[in-house]
């Protein structure tokens, strides 16, 4: 009775949050004066993620390794990610506000100032040329890096992959796009505050560079490169960051699809130096869809990063890790999924604890419910 107290405490006072929130957006939207009430350019969103992580090592800490920055809870009911969102969208302009709060946000804003933790997505968009497809957007927005979002519900898995927790979720600055008239090109440049950030570090005057290239040849295949190429420290301790994310998503018959990734990453290794120090993630994920309502999908991924660039083990090897999952999706509605995952770790090192010591290996079992309103 006491987890089922604490579990119904929580949920309470997220959606105390989460009600306050709404009405928050929503009077931020109407005070816009072109978009009446009723008007068919604003759109009102949700979307609520509750999970229960299950660790089979029956560790005491209730938290996954520091490499983990998405359902990182464990043995509790915990909310991954409750989040409200306003977008308003005309020919030549559009703009999305979102506010936040779950582990997810806990996690990943955990680096920006306290007023901006909750800052879940807000930017505005020009359309530039009448004729062409191109747009001007500033702002905070989702990353222009990985297949994998902070919404569950866009995901084949239940958990993120290493690859996707270790990367950018979301991005600050100004971005060019163009999209062709067929839909088969996008393309983009970005200017940005840094890797994940709204705030640039403090003592950094250079921003960041970004690319993203997709390519839809046919409504079964994407083909997409991204790219950040930057400096995430002060001045003074400065260290340019090369990165490369490819990834591949193929619909192979009406039943089996396919996404196949592999990101890439060098780092100086002190200032002025020619250097570097490499990580590299290689990843496939496969989905069987066996009706409008049920699929499954399975994941292999290996993270390797010998000097610890991203991932600070606290080893003297760095950080290398294989993990394998297999998921299951049942859409209970339109608007609910319910979302059930089991995955296996296999460290090169002891990053994990076990019965109060030191493990290389973790089994856990992930259950999640989503919903989108």
């Amino acid at each position: 009775m006491k987890c089922a107290g604490n579990w119904v405490s929580k949920l309470a006072s997220e959606s105390r949050w989460l009600c306050l929130t709404l009405g928050l957006v929503t009077v931020d939207s109407y005070a816009n004066e072109e978009a009446p009430k009723g008007s068919d350019h604003l759109q009102f969103s949700g979307y609520l993620e509750t999970y229960y992580l299950h660790d089979f090592n029956e560790s005491s800490v209730n938290r996954r390794p520091i490499f983990t920055y998405s359902h990182n809870q464990t043995e509790k009911p915990s909310i991954n990610l409750a989040m409200a969102k306003v977008a308003f969208k005309t020919n030549q302009l559009r703009a999305n506000l979102a506010l936040g709060s779950g582990s997810y946000m806990r996690a990943n804003y955990a680096a920006e100032p306290s007023a901006f933790q909750n800052l879940f997505e807000a930017n505005i968009g020009v359309k530039l040329l009448d004729s062409y497809d191109v747009w001007l957007d500033v702002g905070v927005m989702p990353s222009h890096i990985g297949f994998e979002s902070a919404i569950g519900t866009e995901n084949w898995t239940v958990t993120r992959s290493i690859l996707a927790d270790n990367s950018p979720y979301f991005e600050t600055g100004a971005r060019l796009s163009y999209t062709s008239e067929d839909g088969k090109w996008y393309a983009s440049g970005l200017l940005l505050n840094g890797w994940q950030r709204i705030q640039r570090p403090e003592g950094n005057t250079t921003p960041s560079l970004g690319h993203q290239l997709t390519y839809k040849p046919n409504a079964n295949i994407t083909l997409n490169s991204s790219s950040f190429v930057g400096n995430d420290k002060s001045d003074r301790h400065r260290k340019m960051r090369y990165f490369h994310h490819f990834y591949g998503q193929y619909q192979l018959n009406d039943y089996l699809s396919l996404i196949t990734g592999f990101d890439i990453g060098a780092e100086q290794n002190e200032r002025g130096s020619h250097k570097y120090n490499v990580w590299f993630t290689p990843i496939v994920v496969a989905k069987y869809t066996h009706s409008d309502r049920l699929s499954f999908a399975v994941r292999a991924e290996y993270y390797r990063d010998k000097d610890a660039v991203i991932v600070d083990a606290g080893t003297t090897d760095g950080f290398g890790m294989t993990s394998y999952s297999a998921n299951m999706d049942l859409k209970l509605s339109k608007d609910i999924t319910l979302k059930t995952e089991l995955r296996k770790y296999e460290g090169e090192d002891k990053y994990f604890v076990e019965n109060n010591r030191a493990s290389r290996d973790s089994l856990t079992a992930t259950t999640a419910l989503c919903v989108n309103f």
